[in-house]
This record gives structure tokens, C-alpha cells and sequence, in this order.
């Protein structure tokens, strides 16, 4: 014996394992962690893919006003940029104060308070689903952009990577890293190429250019006013190249040590890739006279409606490379990959996340519960639900869901870079408090002071872009994103206030009372059956201080019937056949209980419950369960546990894969079948003969 447990059901593979894998024990989590080059692809995925949208974004509603706004798009984009960069540095001052894996959550909640600390995780939650939708939704569309002909099948195609995704991540993190590693670093070495290329073209005079740039755009007329409106709603959707930022500071546990360190140097790659790739893309889009409308078959004069619009970054391969060519289809595979897995930075942060919350009593605390494969599979498939339900309603639009997108990471940057200028406002104040001079804590003063301007330029910064968004997007369908925010984060208060209120009433007090006085074990019976006898032995072996046996009579005759094999089997226990008029079998029995601790004091009711095991689904149906549904009634008697005692029927060897219920040689010997131990089968404890080694009365 070397003293592991295991459970039943890995003694036989079934689909689960197939699909995940062989579980894993707690000692292999440290294995489980990623290094650089791993986590790169696995926390960064979101915000590098951001950049095959945001500039397309970007220039869609630039266009709106007409081809002259195309030339404000060299600024815009050098604002998202420098925003980029502000964001970055932020992150990182972020990541060592607050290492633990909360983000802005926790900065919030320990700066704030806790409703700017809800309100940040409801945020949170609410933009991750949105970037599974978003990333999902774009992936299909460049796939589209190459293959025109499964445009009909787009919903069904971005539900399925969205599955798909999600059972890759139930294996495990790093497998996961694993299988999105190639495709991440695939994406950033082509589109890299792409634009040195064709900036390189540009350079020689023989410019790329875009199938579009054909096309006529009709502009629409606008006031000073609405031209305003229009590229500050231009810069938001070109914001969505920040997304994911936050990620990195939410994964922090899952890096390997030393962690801030390689958490910091991750975040710096990722943002120093997103900005050129981001450039770039926009310079070469400009170069080449890409137009890509919001409507095209409004918008473009000569656009052939027939056919979907290509994507940016299809446009641009193909007025690169050339279409149909071996690099244009390389790119686009790599787009579709990165922008499909970039949803995998979603189901690193969201189970992260959920787990902080469940841990402080937010959420369900079953979003802090490990699966097989150390994940918290929980999360994830809560995750895979509200991305599938988003895509359906949505219909996978990309130009659709992307209204609704940055709004949540915007709260939640704004507010985690406010309380991060509050801690290290505390910070500063402490130092002095304490009488440190600045001498002789020079580094602590130095970096304190340097974390609150860095992170001062990340509020000012962080909030006017969100009131940007707020402006510019509100009417285009954010509206839902500003009411989703505050219902879920009165849930998550609400779910604090019940745990609060559970654990007020269950604490032990200073003083605790055992007021019990007997040992009472009652059997349930029905027919006298060998789970009936079963469940007798396991009472008796339990050496309970009164045994007794009861019976709801909702049948004259069989109750009769039982009555008269009782007494000829001569079982040891007294039977107690209880009247039920309404044929209900809970409320007899309760009602017993209470009539024998009124009459005997205040005794610890055991009562002992046989019940079926079955290996087939369907045979459930055949069952009516009742001993499950008793239990639930049951239990609400004051002073009552409840013991099943599981029978297996022969079925069940499709869950344990082997008959045992008769010992062998027991007929033989004449020793009754229900002498022998069902297999699986759990007691109260009791005495180790209790088992095989006791007759059966």
C-alpha cells in the first residue's frame, strides 16, 4: 500500500479523460507555471491580436466623414500610442505593489473601497466575455475574408472555436501555452514581415495597393460639432488596442519565479510589440488607400455587395504579397489563429479573477475549486457560456460587438490607476510618519515618488479616454455594457452579504453547548430487501444507543405483507409502521422524530437511508429517488444527519468495472448474499468487523 487514493472513476478511461487528460495532483501546480516565453503568448495573445482590429476600426470611422479624415489618422494613432506607453508603465508599478494576482481589483478595493472594488471586478468579468466575443467574432471574420463561401455558417463557426477553445484550456495551463504559443509568435513574425515589406515598396516607389482603393467613399455632411464627435470616437475604437493590458497584472500567480520580475518583462514585450505592430499596420494601410466601411454597400461606390467585405489586414496581404499567394494565405491562417486564441488570455484572467473573488466572498465558492488539471474549470466553462450566448444574440458581428468593447477595461483602468495613486499617496505619508528620513530610505522615497507620477499621468489619462468612450459610444450599444456593470456588481455585493451573514450565524461562540443527550438510529424501510438489510447492518455496527426501523404505510396490504416477514426473519430491530393518509413519506417521519426527542430529550437522530447505484443515465429515470428527496426534507428537521447507505446494482460495473457484491464462496458456505459488502459502499464508522465480518441477522 503506498497510501494514494484514486478515484473509481479513473479505473476505467471515459470521454472525460479523453478529452482533459489524466487528473493532476496539488504537488504538480508548480509545473504548471510559465516562463516568459510561454506566458507571452498565453497573457499578451489579447492585446498583440487587438492590432488586426484597431486599426481597422479606426479607419472605418474615419471614413464616415469621408477620405480627407484619413489624414488625421497618423495622430490618432500616435495618441493611442502614447497611451499605450502610459499604460504599460502603469502596469508595471502595478504588478510589484500588488503582485497577488487581484490587479486592479484588489488596488481598487485596498485604496477605494469596496464598491469601487465590485465595480471594477463586475467591469472586468463583463469586458473579458466581451473579448472572447470580440476576438472570436474577428478570427471568423478574417477566415470569411479568405474563404467567402462559409460566410453563411459564421455563428456556428465562432460557437465552435469558442467550445473548442475551451477544451484546451480544461487540459491544463501549460498545454494550453503550448498550442498557442506557435500561432501567436507565427502571427507576430508575418505581420512584421508584411509591413517592412511594404513600407519597403513604399521606400522604392512601387506602393502596395488595396483592392479598395478603387472604390469612390461617399462622406457624409457634419457640423463642427459632430466632426469632433466623429475622431474622438475614431481614437476609442482605436483604443481597442489596449486590451488585454490588464491580463498580465491579473496572471501574476501563474508566472514562474521570480515573478514580478518576469510579469513586469512580459508586459513590457507585449507593449512594445502591440506599438509597432499597431504603427505599422496603420502606415501601411494609409500607403496602400485601404477603405473599409461601416456599410460598405452605402458607404463605397463600385463595392460589390455580393460579397463580404475583406478584413484590413486581408487587404493589406493581398495588396503586399498579391492574393491567392502563399504569404497572403500565411497571414491570414496566422490572424485568424492569434485573433481565435487571443480569447485564451480571457479564460487565463477570468478564472483568476473569479477564484480572488469567490476567496473574498464575491462569488460562488465554487470558482475558487481546482479541477483535474489545476485549472479552475469552473470559471472557464462560466466563461465559454456568456462568450457562446453574446455570439449568438449578436450574431458574431464583429462592427456590432465592438461598440460594447474597451468600456469595461476603461472602469477598470480608471479606477485601479486612482487607487493606485492613493497607495502610494499612503505609502509617502507612512515614511513620514514613521520618521524615516529621506536619506536613509532614499530608494523606498524615490520609488514611491516615481510610482505616483507614473501612475497620476495613467488616471488623468485613463479617465478622460473613458469619458471618451462613454460619448462616443453610449448610443452605438454601450448603453448595455453601463447597465450590465452595476447589476452584476450588486449581485457580487449581494453574494458578500449572504456569506457574511451565513458565517455570522454558523461561527462558534465563546462559550459552545453540547446539549445532546441520546443516540437514536432509524432505518428506512420500504420492502425487506437486501439494501433494507444492508442499512440494518450498518446500524447495528454503529452500536447506536436505541436502533429502530420505520415504515410509512401508504399501502395497507404491503405494509401488512412487511410486518409478517419482519417477524418471520426475525430481525432484531423493532419495525414502526407509521400512518400516512396523504401518501407522503418526509412529513411521518419528521413528525416521529419530533414526537421521540419531546418524549426523550434532546437525541442525535441518525437515520440511515438505502439507495440505489446505477452505471446507465436512463436508469435514473426508472428509479423515483426517493431517498434523495427524503434526505433533502430530512434535513430540515432540527437534530437529524442522514446517512445513505448505496446499494450497486449489477449496471454500476460501468462506473467501477467489476462485480463484487457476493464474496466468493460465500453461497457455497451458506452465508446470505446481503452478508456481503456492496462495493463502494460507505458506513458510519463503527467497529472494522462491522463489514464482511459480521453475520447478517
Amino acid at each position: 500500500m503506498t497510501g494514494e487514493t484514486r478515484d473509481p472513476s479513473e479505473e476505467r478511461p471515459g470521454p472525460k479523460r479523453w478529452i482533459i487528460g489524466e487528473p493532476l495532483t496539488s504537488e504538480n501546480l508548480d509545473g504548471q507555471l510559465l516562463p516568459k516565453r510561454m506566458a507571452l503568448p498565453i497573457f499578451a495573445s489579447d492585446a498583440l491580436s487587438s492590432v488586426a482590429y484597431a486599426p481597422q476600426e479606426l479607419l472605418m470611422i474615419l471614413l464616415i466623414g469621408g477620405l480627407s479624415f484619413l489624414t488625421l489618422a497618423p495622430w490618432i494613432a500616435a495618441g493611442v500610442v502614447l497611451l499605450l506607453v502610459v499604460v504599460v508603465l502603469s502596469y508595471r508599478q502595478l504588478i510589484r505593489a500588488y503582485p497577488s494576482g487581484g490587479g486592479d481589483y484588489e488596488v481598487a478595493s485596498k485604496n477605494i473601497g469596496e464598491v469601487a472594488g465590485v465595480v471594477v471586478a463586475a467591469a472586468l468579468l463583463v469586458d473579458y466575455v466581451l473579448t472572447v466575443a470580440v476576438s472570436v467574432a474577428s478570427g471568423v471574420d478574417n477566415i470569411i475574408s479568405a474563404i467567402p463561401g462559409l460566410n453563411p455558417w459564421r455563428v456556428e463557426i465562432a460557437v465552435g472555436f469558442v467550445v473548442l477553445i475551451i477544451l484546451v484550456n480544461l487540459r491544463g495551463v501549460r498545454e494550453a501555452s503550448l498550442l498557442f504559443a506557435i500561432p501567436t509568435y507565427v502571427f507576430i513574425g508575418s505581420v512584421a514581415i508584411m509591413i517592412i515589406v511594404g513600407l519597403v515598396r513604399v521606400a522604392l516607389g512601387d506602393s502596395p495597393v488595396a483592392i479598395s482603393a478603387g472604390y469612390t467613399a461617399r462622406a457624409e455632411s457634419f457640423t463642427n460639432a459632430a466632426m469632433v464627435l466623429l475622431v474622438l470616437r475614431a481614437f476609442s475604437s482605436g483604443c481597442s488596442a489596449l486590451t488585454g493590458v490588464e491580463a498580465v497584472s491579473n496572471g501574476v500567480p501563474a508566472f514562474r519565479k521570480p515573478k514580478i520580475r518576469n510579469a513586469q518583462t512580459t508586459l513590457t514585450m507585449m507593449g512594445t510589440i502591440a506599438a509597432f505592430l499597431f504603427v505599422g499596420l496603420v502606415a501601411l494601410a494609409l500607403f496602400a488607400h485601404v477603405q473599409y466601411a461601416e456599410n460598405p454597400c452605402a458607404q463605397l461606390t463600385g463595392f460589390d455587395c455580393a460579397s463580404p467585405q475583406q478584413s484590413l489586414m486581408a487587404q493589406l496581404a493581398g495588396a503586399t504579397f498579391g492574393d491567392g499567394s502563399i504569404p497572403f494565405f500565411i497571414i491570414q491562417a496566422a490572424t485568424a489563429c492569434v485573433l481565435l486564441l487571443a480569447a485564451n488570455t480571457a479564460f487565463n484572467g477570468f478564472p483568476l479573477l473569479g477564484a480572488v473573488l469567490a476567496r473574498d466572498g464575491y462569488a460562488p465558492k465554487a470558482l475558487n475549486t481546482r479541477g483535474d488539471r489545476l485549472v479552475f474549470s469552473n470559471g472557464l466553462i462560466l466563461l465559454g457560456i456568456g462568450a457562446i450566448t453574446i455570439l449568438v444574440v449578436f450574431q458574431a458581428n464583429l462592427t456590432t460587438l465592438i461598440q460594447l468593447y474597451i468600456i469595461g477595461v476603461f472602469v477598470s483602468f480608471s479606477l485601479g490607476q486612482i487607487g493606485m495613486v492613493r497607495h502610494w499617496r499612503r505609502l509617502l505619508r507612512e515614511l513620514r510618519e514613521e520618521g524615516h528620513s529621506e536619506t536613509a530610505a532614499r530608494g523606498t522615497y524615490a520609488e514611491a515618488r516615481k510610482g505616483l507620477v507614473i501612475n497620476s499621468a495613467g488616471a488623468v489619462m485613463t479617465v478622460l479616454v473613458l469619458t471618451i468612450v462613454t460619448i462616443t459610444k453610449f448610443t452605438h450599444g454601450a448603453w448595455l455594457v453601463f447597465l450590465a456593470i452595476p447589476v452584476l456588481a450588486l449581485l457580487m455585493i449581494g453574494v458578500h452579504r449572504y456569506y457574511r451573514d451565513v458565517d455570522a450565524e454558523i461561527s462558534v461562540t465563546d462559550t459552545p453547548h453540547f446539549g445532546a443527550r441520546g443516540d437514536v438510529a432509524i432505518i428506512m424501510v420500504s420492502r425487506l430487501q437486501k439494501p433494507v438489510l444492508k442499512a440494518i447492518d450498518y446500524a447495528l455496527a454503529a452500536r447506536h444507543e436505541t436502533t429502530l426501523a420505520v415504515h410509512v404505510d401508504t399501502d395497507k396490504d404491503a405494509s401488512h405483507q412487511l410486518a409478517k416477514e419482519w417477524e418471520q426473519h426475525a430481525i432484531p430491530v423493532p419495525l414502526n409502521i407509521l400512518e400516512s393518509p396523504y401518501r407522503t413519506y418526509a412529513a411521518p417521519i419528521a413528525g416521529f422524530i419530533k414526537k421521540y426527542r419531546s418524549t426523550h430529550g434532546p437525541s442525535v437522530v441518525t437515520v440511515y437511508l438505502p439507495q440505489y447505484i446505477v452505471g446507465h443515465w436512463w436508469e435514473t429515470v426508472l428509479h423515483n429517488r426517493r431517498a434523495r428527496r427524503m434526505a433533502q426534507q430530512l434535513m430540515m428537521v432540527h437534530g437529524v444527519t442522514i446517512t445513505l447507505v448505496p446499494w450497486l446494482l449489477d449496471s454500476s460495473e460501468v462506473i467501477y468495472g467489476r462485480r463484487s457484491r457476493t464474496m466468493p464462496g460465500q453461497e457455497r458456505r451458506g452465508i446470505p448474499a446481503t452478508a456481503a459488502t456492496p462495493r463502494r459502499a460507505t458506513r458510519p464508522a463503527g467497529p472494522p468487523e462491522a463489514e464482511s465480518d459480521r453475520p447478517t441477522p
